[in-house]
């Protein structure tokens, strides 16, 4: 008796395979329906022969085809059978998924174990349907007379179960085998690549391989690809397979699963992605228990094996073993190219109208490529482009079905065209469908217009700010830099926020678009690991980076770094390879693309230079001087621009009080109240700044006080009716509120 079958007397669940357990369950209830006391093979094989779909029952229809019997002959023999027989007592219970436990016969425990014998013999984890079925044929077993008599014998089980189509591997899956049968999917040929895999194939020892690179570059498909091409004869010579073990499988058992991965690969490849988990030791390796056995398949050339990792799981689990390193090579599998995206899409197009029962435009997948690499920066095409197609066609499913109660805003016409892919970026980088959808060229050439809307004065900024942006957008900067790098010089309160956040709300339709950081806590030595993350083995490696988190989440925003001169110079080394390259990795090895961000950087050096109308353009070059002597010459050359904002006049203030006031209105009006403020009452208003050189920064602090507070006490004790007008004048030297 095979202990391991059992647990505690009740049979141990985890050595089945899931559709096993399913016909167990069945065979409870049909044991309850015949009015038995127990499990016996009889009723299993009942079970099996009224369930066609399952391995078993496949198995015994092509014996019905081959040996032409009718399946319904031996059901009624079976059932026959059944009724006749009742089965010994026993030790041992099945627990059903209702958590019942039923008796199982002494013959019922010696088909499973028999079963388990053959799955091993197999190379499988888990006993399926189909090994319980050969066991069920072997001799001194109550079921194999009946089956012996229409032809299920054992050896013809035997013969019969090394066909993978029928028996369904579940350890274990060839990618060959598939492909000939005519189930694998379609895969477009990354010729280049493909060329170099094979060639290192082809190698007469350590012809391992590692492919390295960012998720959804597309390793698993160039695997795949291999296989198709083994599949049709033009492979490297004599390798026949492309085994990969199922996840399952590794999860329950990974020991038996990669030993028997090695065995049905032996003369071909042993696929297994993310192969980093293996590694590591004990304390990192996902499955350390499988990590030497493993080990000793890259030191043998039985079995090729072909593993993935990102470029991060290489440096940290793989490179330092001195196995891998010295018996393996790693092929860097780079992310497609636009052209390679477009026609990876096409090939995949086909399936994904199998799968949703929709139709695909052509032009809809150019769109689609084209918004992946320049809205999910953050992901890599082609698999960023394939996501987004899946999304896509979710949402069009959606829209055909009348009863979501969240249905899209789409024609439920089952057409997937350029608009609903559109809706889905918008819904996966949160950029507004208006601003993906607009035309661009109007946007940008209006743009000083829209930022003067909010930004009173401070000419030069503005022009500065959108012409380097505008320069950016039509494609005469470098992609993989920042849309742009920006130095914002000048006195507190005259409009270096607010021009930020309406270049926020301008680029990706919101405020909220924007990461603010505050230099000032950034000035210790240990500030760039707050920044990127600490390095494996240092405090905080878990937690991340507040910058490249960030960024990775939301990769189209404005990044504002406040008071950049207080920032410790590794900082600013960051920074430096922010603007220069337009990437960070942080401490796990994760890379956040900043292509798609604006940086922009705050500072008041010289400020008391520029806040001194008298000094002209001596201030401007006595505050240049001074953000010279502070910042290194390298960083200062990969600004686009340093951009001075001059003190505000007091016309500039009144017109920013009125934009202010303009808000106040649209709050009140919230509650049902028209606000009215009269010229008298903004003289007033402007007359509490008592710091006039701090510029519209205290302008808030002043209506928080007198406009919003006293609103709020007059809508506590009035409860006024909506649509009540509220009069701000001035009477006896102070605000007054009439109605």
């Amino acid at each position: 008796m095979n202990w391991e079958l059992m647990d505690m007397g009740t049979l141990n669940p985890n050595i089945l395979s899931e559709e096993l357990n399913r016909a167990l369950n069945a065979a409870a209830e049909l044991m309850s329906t015949m009015r038995k006391r127990m499990l016996t093979p009889e009723i299993l094989l009942l079970t099996l022969v009224r369930w066609p779909e399952c391995a078993a029952g496949r198995v015994l229809a092509r014996f019905a085809e081959t040996r032409g019997f009718k399946l319904a002959d031996l059901e009624k023999e079976a059932e026959s059978q059944t009724l006749a027989r009742e089965g010994r007592d026993a030790d041992f219970y099945f627990r059903t998924g209702d958590g019942r436990e039923v008796p199982m016969s002494d013959e019922m425990v010696i088909i499973l174990d028999e079963g388990k014998a053959i799955a091993q013999a197999m190379d499988e984890v888990w006993v399926g349907t189909e090994h319980v079925l050969g066991a069920m044929s072997q001799s001194g077993v109550s079921t194999a007379g009946l089956l012996r008599r229409f032809g299920v014998t054992q050896q013809a089980m035997t013969d019969l179960l090394s066909d993978q189509a029928l028996a369904r591997r579940t350890t274990t899956h060839d990618r060959v085998a598939l492909a000939r049968q005519g189930q694998a999917t379609p895969v477009y040929y990354r010729e280049d690549l493909l060329r170099d895999l094979i060639s290192l194939l082809t190698l007469t020892t350590d012809r391992h391989v590692i492919l390295v690179g960012p998720a959804g570059v597309g390793k698993r498909s160039l695997v795949h690809s291999l296989a198709l091409l083994i599949a049709e004869g033009k492979g490297p010579a004599g390798m026949q397979s492309v085994v990969e073990i199922a996840e399952p499988a590794l999860l329950d058992n990974a020991t038996a699963a990669v030993q028997a991965g090695l065995r049905q690969a032996r003369g071909g490849v042993l696929f297994i992605p993310n192969i980093h988990r293996f590694f590591g030791g004990p304390v990192y390796a996902d499955f350390p228990q499988a990590s030497k056995t493993l080990q000793k398949a890259f030191l043998s050339d039985q079995a090729t094996i072909v593993g993935t990792a990102t470029e991060a799981d290489y440096e940290a689990r793989l490179r330092g073993d001195a196995v891998v390193a010295e018996h393996s090579h790693v092929l860097r599998v780079p992310p497609a190219n636009l052209d390679e995206t477009v026609a990876i899409l096409e090939t995949v197009k086909g399936q994904l109208e199998a799968d949703y029962q929709l139709q695909i435009t052509d032009e809809s997948l150019h769109t689609a490529a084209t918004l992946a690499q320049r809205y999910l920066a953050s992901a890599p095409l082609p698999g960023a482009a394939v996501h987004l197609m899946h999304r896509t066609c979710a949402l069009v499913r959606m829209a055909a079905q009348s009863q979501l109660a969240f249905r899209p805003d789409l024609a439920a016409d089952a057409v997937l065209d350029t608009d609903d892919v559109t809706l889905a970026v918008s819904l996966i980088s949160g950029v507004p469908v208006s601003k993906l959808g607009s035309d661009e060229r109007t946007r940008y050439a209006r743009m000083v217009e829209y930022l003067h809307q909010r930004i009173i004065g401070q000419e030069e900024a503005v022009l500065a700010v959108s012409r380097a942006v505008k320069t950016a957008r039509v494609g005469l900067k470098d992609p993989k830099r920042p849309i742009g790098c920006f130095l914002f010089l000048g006195p507190t309160g005259v409009g270096k926020t607010e021009l930020t956040k309406a270049l926020a709300d301008f680029l990706f339709g919101s405020e909220e678009a924007l990461i603010a950081l505050d230099m000032s806590e950034y000035q210790k030595d240990d500030a760039v690991n707050r920044l990127i993350g600490a390095p494996p083995g240092y405090v905080g490696y878990e937690s991340g980076g507040q910058l490249t988190d960030r960024v990775r989440q939301s990769p189209y925003t404005v990044v504002l770094f406040d008071e950049a001169e207080k920032a410790h110079p590794r900082v600013l080394d960051v920074l430096l390879q922010v603007m220069e390259e337009g990437r960070l990795t942080d401490g796990q090895g994760r890379t956040a693309s900043f292509s798609e961000t604006v940086i922009i950087l705050t500072s008041n050096l010289g400020a008391e230079y520029l806040a001194d109308p008298s000094l002209g353009e001596a201030g401007r070059d006595l505050a240049m001087s001074e953000v010279k002597n502070h910042f290194r010459p390298e960083f200062l050359n990969r600004l686009d621009e340093i951009v001075i904002f001059h003190p505000l006049s007091t016309e500039q203030l009144r017109a920013i009080l009125g934009l202010m006031l303009k808000k106040e209105a649209e709050l009140a009006a919230g509650r049902g109240l028209r606000l009215e403020v009269s010229e008298e009452a903004r003289t007033w208003l402007l007359a509490q700044n008592d710091h006039p050189e701090w510029g519209a920064r205290p302008l808030r602090r002043i209506l928080q006080r007198h406009i919003r507070e006293p609103l709020a006490d007059y809508l506590l004790k009035a409860d006024p009716q909506p649509g009540t007008v509220v009069r701000v004048g001035v009477k006896d030297n102070n605000l007054s509120f009439e109605t």
